[in-house]
């Protein structure tokens, strides 16, 4: 497995889902801890819904975000970094029509990878029990909509199954290869929960189509590292939530010390300062750019 680098990011996503080396895609909730993944060589990241729902509404990940929130959080994104974006947009906020418009505003605002599931609405975390999910038929015609809906072959549609939880791994296949059949870019079999259920899914798809693994600490796939899931074939993998989840327990320190004495100076060398910050931001030369265009000049 190679490192992220801007010769591989010159080649499209789609292209690299169907080369040897796995694509890594940390989880990002807006413009800074996009540009940080970025910063970290990373050429791929992961626009999570419970990420989002985490950090701007501070509730869990049960179905309450909507569309205009992911879309203008990807537009953040997108003018701030060059990094391939993969988008979660749950169920596709509807029917079938509402996941054309969906494919629409979000592939104009910068986003190289949709991923649809077959939930319904609201839908809830994959990793949360008490899901139900919509028939097949009705999940094939949203991909079928996603795809009709695109404007470039290069946007790739991701269809998603939660079928494990709610039916077992034999529906689970059914599905992911309905959406397969249909032709959906990459197939999403969430809440994997053994290494012969990882088998039988890559003897279903390996090969045909990309399939993307999903990591949760603490949810019910086992933790593996990028290099092992490459070799059990899985072209990308997410930590969407990993994140958040390690700010939070940052934060919650950060709290505790600030509380406990009255300052900061007691974390200073777990943060950045006022300068190292404003540097790694680009401040001065925003202002030094803003200054050339002052008065007419430019």
């Amino acid at each position: 497995m190679k490192a992220a680098s801007k010769l591989g990011r010159s080649i499209a996503l789609k292209d690299r889902l169907h080369q040897p080396d796995i694509v890594v895609a940390p989880g990002v909730y807006d413009a800074l801890s996009a540009s940080l993944a970025q910063q970290a060589g990373f050429d791929t990241v992961y626009l999570s819904g419970a990420s989002l729902a985490y950090t701007k509404l501070g509730r869990p990940d049960i179905g309450l975000m909507s569309l205009t929130e992911v879309n203008d959080t990807l537009g953040h994104i997108r003018e701030r970094n060059d990094v391939d974006i993969v988008v979660d947009c749950d169920t596709g906020f509807g029917n079938a029509l509402n996941v054309m418009r969906s494919v629409r505003l979000l592939e104009r605002s910068g986003a190289n990878a949709i991923q649809l599931e077959d939930q319904t609405y609201p839908k809830r975390c994959g990793h949360l029990r008490g899901k139900t999910l919509v028939s097949a038929n009705e999940m094939t015609g949203k991909i079928k909509a996603a795809l009709d809906a695109r404007q470039h072959e290069q946007t790739l549609i991701i269809g998603r199954t939660d079928a494990i939880a709610t039916d077992g791994i034999d529906i689970a296949l059914e599905r992911a290869h309905a959406y397969y059949e249909v032709g959906a870019d990459m197939v999403f079999v969430e809440g994997i929960r053994s290494a012969e259920q990882i088998q039988r899914v890559m003897t279903l798809f390996g090969g045909k189509v990309p399939v993307m693994a999903n990591m949760v600490e603490g949810g019910d796939t086992p933790l593996q590292d990028a290099a092992t899931l490459q070799q059990m074939g899985f072209s990308m993998v997410i930590f969407p939530g990993a994140l958040v989840r390690a700010f939070t327990h940052m934060a919650s320190h950060f709290f505790d010390v600030l509380k406990r004495d009255g300052t900061t100076d007691n974390f200073r060398d777990q943060m950045l300062n006022f300068t190292q910050l404003n540097d790694y931001l680009g401040t001065q030369s925003m202002l030094e750019l803003g200054q050339q265009y002052e008065n007419g000049n430019g």
